[in-house]
């Protein structure tokens, strides 16, 4: 079968799409001076897009990778992820507390999802 990828770099890519399944690398955010939950929106935002790009959504999410870097905003990185997902449709999830790439980002979440009709 045929993988696909999108918004690649000679190191990564952002998508990979393979046997109707849509993989997102690692989403941080854009804006690192946000707070938690600022950051947290920013990156949910960021996978909405990614999603939509490979032609899905947060409808069809299978699982979720979050790392934080402090447990201690863990309940306030859930209150935006609790508002993003879909009620009643929340993937598999992990969630761990870890050092991330830059020390100014607070979290990283990476999604599987399917595509529809898949």
């Amino acid at each position: 079968m045929t993988v696909t990828y999108q918004d690649s770099n000679a190191r990564m890519s952002q998508v990979a799409v393979h046997n109707q399944t849509v993989y997102l690398a690692g989403q941080v955010p854009s804006d690192a001076s946000a707070d938690m939950k600022g950051q947290t929106e920013q990156v949910l935002a960021r996978i909405d897009s990614l999603l939509e790009q490979a032609g899905t959504s947060k409808h069809q999410l299978i699982s979720a990778q979050i790392w934080v870097t402090s447990m201690d905003e863990f309940a306030v990185m859930n209150e935006a992820w609790d508002a993003w997902v879909v009620p009643g449709r929340p993937p598999v999830r992990a969630a761990v507390e870890a050092k991330l790439a830059k020390p100014e980002w607070k979290v990283e979440i990476m999604v599987v999802a399917a595509l529809p009709g898949a």
